[in-house]
């Protein structure tokens, strides 16, 4: 089994990651801690709130940051073109939801949950990375005792979504990305290189709705502003960005990685760029010397992690 804590910003695509951690036969979902992001952070932990009590989770739930790692960098816009007003699609999700939140922040409640379960939780990020740099802040020494980390963001041979050189999670706080792609523990980078490549029709995710029941038609409704959102982008369908983070976790023999060190452009007109230095190439000295050598993804699968997906979420099984 995974134990994983998922740190999240839900989020429409993050809806379908978790449901996706939720129902894994091979996955203990044994946290969620909320970032900012898709949406601000009382949103979002709401959100999080919400799919807990919907979807039946019994995962603590844990708030995170509302603001980034250095909080002088201001904040932009919030995505409600692409995600609703509520974060969920425009579903009319309550205002409050009755259940608690773990007392702890985000961050601590992470080096909490790593130091009790040493060697043995993946960490996986599909938001802003500000809680993961703010546990390294902490506790720098707990890196060592997560056996993995699972992050979607970053844009490495291709353009980014916010701006020619950068995607939305890295660049909605690059100095917590650059200190956890330069932390001693190992990443694999889920980004747009191959995220971008895995569209679910509209179609697909009917037929995923019509077979799962209440708890998938929930996703099938929250999920349709989204599909609007990627008609004029993608065509019938949406990218499911985050749930290819899940799938690494559980099928990375459907992906292609490069191996390196990773930096974070942090300012400039290339703010949040992600750059990595593949191993064995050699460059003169510079800022990307002495950092850990971390795993980019460049290629996919798509049609086959469709698959996992469904299977995952509709039937409760391996893909």
């Amino acid at each position: 089994m995974h134990k994983v804590i998922f740190d999240t910003d839900p989020g429409i695509d993050d809806a379908m990651a978790l449901l996706y951690l939720q129902r894994h036969p091979d996955i203990d979902l044994i946290g969620v801690t909320t970032t900012f992001g898709n949406a601000p952070i009382d949103i979002t932990t709401r959100n999080a709130l919400f799919l807990k009590q919907q979807w039946g989770l019994s995962a603590p739930v844990a708030k995170g940051s509302g603001v980034t790692f250095d909080p002088s960098r201001p904040e932009g816009h919030w995505p409600t073109f692409i995600h609703g007003e509520d974060g969920l699609g425009n579903i009319g999700v309550p205002e409050t939801i009755d259940l608690p939140l773990d007392p702890r922040p985000a961050h601590n409640f992470i080096i909490d949950t790593v130091k009790a379960n040493p060697g043995e939780v993946t960490l996986i990020a599909v938001g802003r990375m500000t809680n993961l740099a703010l546990a390294l802040r902490e506790d720098p020494d707990f890196a060592a005792l997560v056996k993995d980390v699972i992050i979607m963001g970053g844009a490495f041979d291709i353009n980014g979504n916010v701006s020619p050189a950068a995607e939305a999670n890295i660049h909605g706080d690059p100095e917590a990305a650059d200190v956890v792609f330069t932390a001693p523990w190992r990443v694999t980078v889920v980004g747009l290189d191959v995220t971008t490549r895995t569209v679910m029709t509209s179609k697909f995710m009917d037929e995923m709705a019509k077979e799962g029941g209440a708890a998938v038609q929930l996703l099938s409704d929250l999920s349709q502003f989204y599909i609007e959102f990627y008609n004029t982008r993608t065509g019938d369908g949406m990218v499911v960005h985050d749930s290819c983070a899940c799938v690494y976790l559980t099928n990375p023999e459907l992906f292609e990685t490069r191996s390196g060190a990773v930096r974070v452009v942090c300012g400039g007109i290339a703010d949040g760029q992600t750059i990595q230095k593949p191993d064995g190439i050699g460059f003169p000295p510079g800022k990307w010397d002495g950092h850990p050598s971390q795993l980019v993804c460049t290629d996919i699968q798509p049609e086959r992690v469709l698959s996992v997906i469904r299977a995952a979420i509709v039937n409760g099984q391996r893909g």
